[in-house]
C-alpha cells in the first residue's frame, strides 16, 4: 500500500506467543527493499527478563484529545498505574507537540503512496485484467472492478496531492511534519523507555456503522498513526472493558526495540489474566 509506512502486523493469544511469531518473521530479507539488516533479539527470552526500573513516559497530548472517551481514559490510566506498581517507577509526563498534526500529516503521506504504487495493477502484468474492445478501456474496466471503495478514495486521494500545483503545497509539506513527529518521539525516548497511550478514543464501534462516514473512521486511528509516521514499533493488548468491548492499551517503543515492549506487556499480561 504504502511503502515508507508497511509494516508486518499480526495477531496472537497472548505476548509470549507474540514474542514467537516474532522472532520467526524478523530479520533481513535480501529480495525486500524496505527489511532492515540488523542483528536479531531473542524475543522468547527477553520478555522475562526483570522490567524494574523501566522508565515510562504519558504523552499529555493525548489524554487531552477532546474526543477520548472518559470511560477509556479511567481505565488506560489505571493499567498505567499498574505498570508503575510492576516497575517501581512512576511515570512521567512527556510531550509530542506535533501529534496533533500526525493524523493529517498521515492522510497525505498514505494514500500518495498508495496512487504511485497502486498505479502498476493496469491488467497488463499484474493482478486482475479483464478484457475490452482496446487497451484503454481494458485498463479503466480493470481499475474499476479491481479497486473497491476504499481503494478509489485513497486513489484518489493521493494522485490529487501528487498533482502539479499540489505536491509542494500537501505532499511536501506532510513530510515536512513527519519529521517534526520523529524527533518529538526522539526527543521523548531521551527520558524514558516505553510509552503508554490509548489505542482508540471508544470502543469499537458496530460493523459497518460508519462506512458512509470515512473522516470518522479514518479519525479512530488518531493515537496509532504517530508512532508509523515515526517508524516505531508499537504494542496493543487488552487492558479492561466497557461493558462487554475491550479497551486497548499501547505500548510504544524506540526503534527496533520489539523486545522491550514485549517486556513490558508480558509483565502487565501477568496481572491481568
Amino acid at each position: 500500500m504504502a511503502s515508507s509506512l508497511d509494516t508486518i502486523g499480526y495477531f496472537a493469544k497472548n505476548i509470549e506467543d507474540a514474542a514467537i511469531i516474532l522472532q520467526a518473521i524478523a530479520g533481513h530479507d535480501e529480495k525486500e527493499s524496505t527489511s532492515a539488516n540488523i542483528a536479531l533479539d531473542h524475543y522468547s527470552e527477553e520478555i522475562k527478563k526483570d522490567i524494574k526500573g523501566l522508565r515510562i513516559g504519558i504523552p499529555k497530548e493525548y489524554f487531552e484529545l477532546e474526543g477520548l472517551d472518559s470511560g477509556v481514559k479511567k481505565i488506560i490510566k489505571k493499567a498505567i498505574k499498574k505498570i508503575e506498581e510492576i516497575t517501581g517507577s512512576s511515570a512521567q509526563e512527556i510531550s509530542l507537540p506535533h501529534a496533533d498534526y500526525a493524523l493529517a500529516c498521515y492522510y497525505i503521506i498514505m494514500p500518495a503512496e498508495v496512487s504511485s504504487n497502486l498505479a502498476r495493477y493496469d491488467g497488463i502484468k499484474y493482478g486482475l485484467s479483464e478484457k475490452s474492445q482496446d487497451l484503454l478501456a481494458s485498463y479503466l474496466k480493470t481499475r474499476a472492478q479491481g479497486f473497491g471503495a476504499e481503494v478509489k478514495r485513497r486513489i484518489m486521494l493521493g494522485t490529487y496531492t501528487l498533482s502539479h500545483g499540489y505536491y509542494d503545497a500537501y505532499y511536501k509539506k506532510a513530510l515536512a511534519v513527519r519529521t517534526l513527529v520523529k524527533k518529538d518521539f526522539d526527543q521523548a525516548f531521551k527520558l524514558v523507555d516505553v510509552i503508554l497511550a490509548p489505542v482508540t478514543p471508544t470502543t469499537s464501534f458496530k460493523l459497518g456503522e460508519k462506512i458512509s462516514d470515512p473522516l470518522q473512521m479514518y479519525a479512530f486511528d488518531v493515537f496509532t498513526i504517530p508512532a508509523s509516521l515515526a517508524g516505531l514499533p508499537a504494542l496493543s493488548l487488552p487492558c479492561g472493558q466497557i461493558g462487554h468491548l475491550p479497551v486497548g492499551l499501547q505500548i510504544i517503543g524506540q526503534q527496533f526495540d520489539e523486545k522491550t515492549i514485549l517486556r513490558a506487556g508480558y509483565y502487565f499480561e501477568q496481572t491481568i489474566e
